[in-house]
């Protein structure tokens, strides 16, 4: 395959392109390098990205819309995964035009290309945020997620909206997957596991909102490669039982479907943090915060039609992620 990455750089593009580059796929990746967070992470991880011969990189901006179509017609992928994002739910209140910009028109710029130079399939990453305020748990596709409480999920809800639309119109087969807490090796300095343990080594007390009675669905990432990868190979057909009179949300009468990526599981705020310090072999100083707005009290996936559809079956517990993350950030760091 000739697969298009955006955000090969990036935490989980990263991993992905690595995967796919391993496997013996040639991976055009493309990333803009910006400087959300460290861009020596990034440059890291693109180092090892080019240390494979099929690995091709094109730094651009997604939303850059003179050179975008240019990409798609030198590689012409035959498979598209969009990654590239602007990541961060508490962010979006900061900056919220840097979302449109990233997440808004930059896909729209992913589906002309795909719509030019049409590919087998397209994967694109969605949200487990999109669900908002929902109190059925486990979320479910099946489940209307009508109601996203930030703009970062709302930009993703459009996302999956926008797909749809050129799937039913173009026939452009695309699979949504919505992710849940992802962490591991490589993960982003702004996410919780990170601050953390950068904080714990430091002696710096740590912030937990919601007076850490929080639950979320952590999800290692090689466990959402899996899935990836997995999705990669099986793009979807229209639903011949989908019926406009019971819409069923997470498949269509076009190629289309979402999916959940998540362990399937909630753990307890504080129990993760446990399992940090006995892996650290240090105490955290924890400063209990409320709740900041955009946040939800719990998150888990229900991944039945995920399995059912790609045999997924996220294996790793918070124990072994948790610890693997560890080793690489203190041989990363040298602490």
């Amino acid at each position: 395959m000739a697969i298009l990455v955006t955000g090969s750089a990036g935490f989980i593009g990263f991993h992905l392109s690595r995967r796919l580059l391993e496997r013996g796929d040639e991976v055009v990746g493309l990333d803009s390098m910006n400087a959300y967070y460290d861009p020596t992470l990034k440059a890291a991880r693109l180092a090892i990205l080019q240390g494979h011969k099929g690995y091709r990189h094109v730094q651009l901006d997604l939303a850059d819309r003179e050179r975008m179509p240019a990409v798609f017609a030198e590689t012409k992928p035959t498979h598209v995964v969009n990654l590239a994002a602007q990541a961060g739910v508490r962010y979006s209140l900061e900056s919220p035009e840097t979302y449109v910009d990233a997440n808004v028109v930059g896909f729209l710029n992913i589906l002309e290309g795909c719509r030019a130079h049409p590919p087998q399939h397209l994967v694109f990453a969605s949200t487990s945020s999109i669900y908002g305020n929902h109190a059925n748990l486990p979320f479910s596709v099946h489940d209307a997620a009508t109601h996203p409480i930030t703009l970062y999920s709302a930009s993703k809800a459009a996302n999956e909206a926008m797909a749809h639309a050129y799937a039913h119109l173009f026939g452009i087969p695309a699979t949504g997957f919505r992710f849940f807490t992802v962490y591991g090796p490589w993960g982003r300095p702004d996410m919780a596991l990170f601050k953390f343990t950068d904080a714990i080594l430091k002696g710096q007390p740590i912030e937990v909102y919601g007076q850490g009675q929080m639950q979320r669905d952590f999800t290692y990432v090689d466990d959402i490669v899996d899935g990836l990868v997995a999705a990669l190979d099986r793009p979807p057909a229209p639903n011949p039982d989908w019926d406009a009179a019971n819409p069923d949300p997470a498949t269509s009468a076009a190629p289309w479907r979402m999916l959940n990526l998540g362990a399937g599981r909630r753990e307890e705020l504080m129990r993760y943090i446990e399992v940090l310090e006995e892996k650290l072999g240090r105490k955290a100083e924890i400063r209990f915060l409320p709740m900041q707005a955009g946040d939800v009290t719990a998150t888990e996936a229900d991944t039945a039609e995920t399995r059912a559809v790609l045999d997924y079956a996220p294996s790793t517990s918070i124990e072994t992620g948790v610890g693997r993350f560890v080793d690489w950030y203190r041989e990363y760091y040298g602490v």
